[in-house]
């Protein structure tokens, strides 16, 4: 009886090899899967379908996960306006992230015996899957062909022809990875630390002719519910829909400079025109509906999250605190933003929020004070400033001044 294998599947040069090599050289039974995070379209989803059976699997299931991935980890980064390193959205990141889970779920719904995936060992990927695997599926085999074998692209390309594949194995000049949450894009610029894409290399080109415009996003409770007065059942489609509008004025795009899980620096483009545009925007209306603390321990517990979860520490219980918090801090982020669109860049103009705090009911910053008295200041700046007062006295003394 042949073992079962759920094999994380693209349709790419690696997983194909991975598809070939698990039935002919290990005997496997080969369930492949794809997990839809917002990238492929229908025709490339069949495309991808019909090509998994000619490589020989017994079965391949495609998963619709853009809504679960929002729910599960991209309605958490717009809680945080989680930006790694103050650049990137964490597109790819928190994509593999969700489809190692839903991975891992098939591979328990069919009872198979292995899971095996196309990483190499020179990535991040590598460890998001293993460690997610490993935390669903206690003791299953981990099978990486492309990494166990140290597999060249070439060698790689020679097996699948000596098989009969037949498949488009040009390299393409720039890898694409494209998701609900951002697009990647890396090419020989990216290999080294100086040198920017250049303009062919942008999956969204430029529509020159376009000037100007200006939108409204709605949010209620922190998430994305309508854009210029369309309303979304999901946010998940709301975010696919400002896209087609931001997308075409090339905003978005930037090269992110990180630290990888296994301790190397790595250089990646990215455009990602929607998440960039309501990040920005929920953060502004978050920096007018939020007390001040609220927003300070927001911005510590973001950057931990996002580190984490690049990391691939999803599963990590402190996760679900975080993600309790933002929840908690997102109830009163209910509100209309204003952004005006320019090519290669966008404008957040303004808010309109029933809970804005910046209200001249209470006074007008550098104005006019209409809830406080001069007397009340000057008591509160000499309380405010005792214990320092009281530091520069005592040291004064002790130093013999």
């Amino acid at each position: 009886m042949s073992k079962k294998v759920v094999l994380g599947f693209s349709g790419g040069l690696d997983t194909s090899y991975c598809a070939k090599y698990l039935t002919k050289e290990l005997g496997y039974e080969v369930h492949s899967v794809i997990v839809n995070t917002g990238g492929f379209s229908e025709e490339e989803l069949k495309q991808v379908e019909a090509h998994a059976y000619k490589l020989g699997v017994t079965s391949h299931t495609t998963i619709n996960a853009i809504e679960d991935y929002y729910n599960s980890i991209v309605k958490y980064l717009v809680f945080g306006n989680v930006l790694k390193n103050n650049t990137y959205p964490l597109s790819v990141s928190a994509e593999r992230l969700s489809q190692a889970v839903n991975i891992a779920k098939h591979a328990l719904s069919l009872g198979a015996t292995a899971v095996a995936h196309g990483s190499t060992g020179a990535g991040n990927d590598q460890v998001r899957f293993d460690m997610i695997i490993n935390s669903m599926i206690p003791g299953v085999e981990i099978i990486t062909p492309i990494r166990d074998l140290k597999l060249s692209r070439e060698a790689e390309i020679s097996y699948l022809k000596e098989n009969g594949v037949a498949m488009n194995f040009e390299k393409a000049a720039y890898s694409i990875n494209k998701g609900l949450w951002g697009t990647s894009v890396g090419g020989k610029e990216t290999l080294k630390s100086n040198g920017m894409l250049p303009e062919e290399a942008w999956p969204t080109q430029l529509d020159k002719s376009l000037t100007s415009k200006n939108i409204r996003l709605r949010f209620e409770k922190g998430e994305l519910r309508e854009v210029d007065g369309e309303s979304f059942v999901h946010p998940a489609a709301a975010i696919q829909y400002l896209q087609t509008i931001a997308g075409p004025f090339a905003i978005g795009r930037d090269i992110h400079v990180g630290d990888t899980i296994i301790g190397i620096k790595g250089r990646v483009g990215f455009e990602a025109a929607a998440p960039m545009v309501i990040l920005k925007a929920h953060h502004a209306l978050e920096k007018h509906v939020l007390t001040k603390w609220q927003l300070n321990l927001k911005d510590q517990l973001s950057q931990f999250y996002g580190n984490w979860l690049h990391e691939g520490q999803i599963m990590d219980p402190v996760m679900r605190d975080i993600e309790s918090f933002f929840e908690s801090t997102q109830q009163h982020v209910t509100g209309e933003v204003f952004v005006e669109l320019l090519p290669y860049r966008f404008m957040v103009t303004g808010i309109e929020s029933k809970y804005d705090l910046m209200s001249n009911r209470f006074g007008t910053y550098g104005e006019m004070n209409s809830s406080w008295t001069g007397e009340d200041v000057r008591g509160f700046s000499k309380i405010f400033g005792n214990q320092t007062g009281i530091y520069q006295l005592v040291k004064k003394d002790a130093d013999g001044q």
